[in-house]
């Protein structure tokens, strides 16, 4: 009987993390149609092309995606659109993230810092534009620094902290992104309740990323913990755990446990509690006319 093709479509998916968690896919007996956005068409042909794989088996389109810019969204939704015809989307894969200060104006004029449009907005209005097509899961690469919003205090201060030119710094732009990603997931996970599982993972401290050294080289060695630093994992380990939230089976009963630790465990909701707000996350997962209208994206 042949082989089914499966039809993942990714952000951030060609460096680091994510064209590692893409060349495992490549290794698989699986067939797969990979639709990968990228800034760079060029080098992301070249890795990818420098791979060894069964080019029967799988194939690869790689479309022009700037997620600070959300034109550039709708256009790759768009073409992403155009390439499925009438496929659906087995995987949705999130896992694009960038780390910087707020401390620059909106890209477009956008009110909002960078880090913000590209990790948490830009990501979710994406999902709105596909989510027709969405029947399998939804898996997005989320962090533990999601931690760092601890209580009311952090809430508030998202607003003011988000917004372009606040002077945020790059840890506390992270932390908030990843908070406010963590609540469109658990929005998505409402939304999308039965055509399609939504996940947040955390790959793990990735010292071989360019996002973690990219925050060394700016912050300081003695950013991270000693702890931390002796709990790091490998690129190949950290895809390893983000596409193990694509092919686990054993969701938790409370659908409100969406988080899979690096180690294997899913978060109790006690850990996730500040997050599980119903109201705030209706307030950060804006509707797709509403994102258009307020980001002027035409």
């Amino acid at each position: 009987m042949a082989n089914v093709i499966k039809t993942v479509v990714s952000t951030g998916a060609t460096s680091g993390l994510g064209f590692e968690a893409i060349k495992q896919l490549l290794a698989q007996s699986q067939s797969y149609h990979f639709i990968l956005g990228t800034r760079d068409l060029q080098r992301a042909e070249k890795d990818f092309g420098d791979l060894s794989y069964d080019r029967q088996k799988h194939s690869l389109t790689f479309l022009p995606l700037q997620l600070s810019d959300l034109r550039t969204v709708k256009t790759f939704a768009t073409q992403t659109l155009e390439k499925l015809g009438s496929s659906k989307i087995d995987l949705l894969l999130l896992n694009a993230a960038i780390n910087k200060p707020a401390d620059e104006p909106g890209v477009n004029g956008s009110k909002w810092c960078e880090t913000y449009v590209v990790n948490s907005l830009s990501q979710h209005y994406l999902t709105h534009l596909l989510r027709e097509r969405v029947t399998g899961r939804v898996v997005v690469t989320s962090s533990g620094a999601m931690q760092g919003v601890s209580g009311p205090a952090r809430v508030e201060l998202l607003d003011k902290e988000l917004t372009a030119n606040s002077g945020a710094d790059s840890i506390r732009t992270y932390e908030n992104t990843k908070f406010t990603q963590l609540l469109t997931t658990h929005w998505w996970r409402r939304e999308l309740q039965g055509q399609a599982q939504v996940v947040a993972v955390s790959p793990g401290f990735i010292p071989g990323t360019a996002l973690t050294r990219d925050a060394i080289e700016k912050l300081g060695k003695g950013i991270f913990p000693e702890a931390i630093m002796k709990s790091a994992k490998s690129v190949p380990e950290g895809a390893q755990s983000i596409l193990a939230a694509y092919t686990r089976q054993d969701l938790p009963e409370d659908q409100r446990q969406i988080f899979l630790t690096s180690w294997g465990e899913w978060w109790a909701t006690e850990v996730l509690e500040v997050s599980l707000d119903t109201a705030l996350q209706d307030k950060w997962s804006a509707s797709l006319a509403q994102i258009e209208r307020e980001e002027v994206v035409e």
